[in-house]
């Protein structure tokens, strides 16, 4: 990591003397491991793979255009990147879990079943699934900067929509207004990990991946405080209607200011890469990815494998939790919106309180094993680390997929034990799973492979690579020599 001072400017011209790879005197220390330009970003079996991470091969990276990628500098801008999407993201967590905050309100103004407020919810799950592949195709294709700008500009359409069904027969408006949310949800939940990775050194990335998920815990946290204290549980129609236009145009006006932040502040990436393992999945990407073969290769990875149920079995339980929590106080204590709201909140902050300390913590320690099974954030950045150098926007997305399947199932099987055996089955329910996610996490190997590259440097690189040629002395190594 490279720390700037107060004092100092990004200039894209002027890179830190301190951090740049020494490129220059690779080749004529160990020749055999030089990389052809036409070769960089496609290698062959026969070659060394320690030779893809060779400087010399950096610097001009096929299709890199007139990026230096020998030079590792972090950016002003990135913390006012993570912040804004950390807003917006916020955004649209409220508005996922705004109505089941106040499940019995919204069921009593539009007039419909408690299973129906529940789909609000549930769709954001719903929609998530089948646009995953799209999206990341999308994000790969780009970029950044246009994922970003989708996702808000959906976020504020869904925003105002909703505000076309300030009467009890136009549930179906708000129902589309939702929809448009929960898609531009799609183009939000896969970014952290990734914003972190492109944006941030390698001593930052998980606390910058947990500040751009704690916008999205901070939106479900005001979704449970707000909602009870801007629309009280009044029986006049009329009434209600008003104090829900309230919490409507505020939302509104809100999502509108982020998309004009985003459209000022987000940019594709920065100059230089911030880390030297960003500076290697620069240089080993290849415009022939194939999706089907990157998501085959990652479930070929135990880890990974184990790492995707875990983390639907604790996200998914947390989405069911949250979803049915207001039915599941009011079923004990009517007319406790708001305290039920605050028991949404607590909950909430609790989460997110860990999840900035384990990021900092984790920036030193690395030691996600531990963590995962507390705080459900970091699980972005610990499949980044099992799985680099493939694409964060896949493996996040595989794990989201797994979060919202699980909790599609958890929420409408809780929903149906609490309506038919009471509230206590139904949390003994969500507790057995989790017991089980706990357990499976034991069995994941920190195989932390983005930090071993981020350590690897090119004078250690060349010690090895020259001692196995000199223990195997392999005739292919000759003859590439004179090639």
């Amino acid at each position: 990591m490279v720390n700037e001072g107060p004092n100092e400017e990004e200039r894209d011209d002027t890179p830190a003397p301190e951090t740049e790879l020494q490129a220059d005197g690779s080749v004529s220390v160990h020749p055999s491991v030089s990389i052809d330009p036409s070769l960089s970003v496609h290698p062959s079996s026969s070659a060394h793979p320690s030779a893809l991470a060779q400087p010399s091969g950096l610097a001009h990276p096929s299709g890199s255009g007139s990026e230096n990628l020998s030079v590792i500098k972090v950016s002003r801008r990135r913390w006012a990147v993570v912040l804004v999407f950390s807003c917006y993201s916020m955004c649209n967590a409220f508005q996922w879990i705004q109505y089941s905050s106040i499940n019995n309100i919204f069921m009593h103004f539009y007039g419909v079943s408690a299973f129906a407020i529940d789909w609000l919810s549930m769709c954001y799950m719903l929609t998530y699934i089948p646009l995953l592949l799209p999206v990341a195709w999308l994000l790969e294709k780009f970029g950044l900067r246009t994922i970003a700008l989708t996702g808000s500009a959906l976020n504020c359409l869904g925003a105002w929509v909703k505000l076309g069904s300030l009467r009890p027969h136009l549930f179906p408006v708000t129902v589309v207004g939702q929809l448009i949310c929960s898609v531009a949800q799609v183009f939000i939940l896969g970014m952290p990990s990734r914003i972190a990775s492109v944006w941030f050194g390698a001593n930052e990335v998980s606390t910058a991946c947990s500040v751009a998920v704690f916008g999205n815990q901070l939106g479900i946290a005001i979704g449970f405080l707000v909602p009870p204290v801007l629309v009280p549980n009044i029986e006049d129609q009329d009434k209600l209607a008003y104090h829900i236009s309230i919490m409507f145009y505020i939302i509104g006006g809100v999502a509108t200011l982020l998309l004009i932040l985003v459209i000022i502040v987000f940019k594709e990436k920065p100059k230089y890469p911030p880390s030297r393992a960003q500076s290697l999945s620069y240089a080993l990407a290849s415009p022939d990815t194939s999706y089907l073969s990157s998501i085959i290769r990652l479930f070929k990875n135990l880890n990974f494998v184990l790492l995707v149920i875990t983390y639907g079995l604790n996200a998914g339980a947390f989405y069911a939790l949250s979803t049915l929590l207001n039915r599941m106080v009011i079923r004990h204590y009517p007319g406790e919106e708001v305290n039920a709201g605050r028991i949404g909140l607590t909950i909430v902050i609790a989460g997110m309180l860990g999840a900035v300390l384990s990021g900092i913590w984790l920036d030193r320690s690395k030691t996600y094993n531990f963590f995962m099974t507390g705080y459900l954030p970091l699980g972005f950045e610990f499949a980044v680390e099992l799985t680099y150098p493939e694409s964060e926007g896949i493996s996040s997305g595989l794990l989201n997929i797994s979060a919202q399947v699980f909790g599609i199932i958890f929420t409408i099987s809780q929903g149906q034990i609490i309506d038919n055996y009471g509230t206590k089955p139904g949390n003994i329910f969500l507790c057995l799973f989790l017991a089980l996610g706990s357990a499976l996490t034991a069995f994941i190997k920190a195989d932390l492979r983005r930090q071993k590259a981020n350590k690897e440097t090119p004078e250690n690189k060349l010690q090895e690579e020259e001692e196995e040629s000199n223990s195997s002395k392999l005739p292919t190594a000759v003859s590439e020599d004179h090639l």
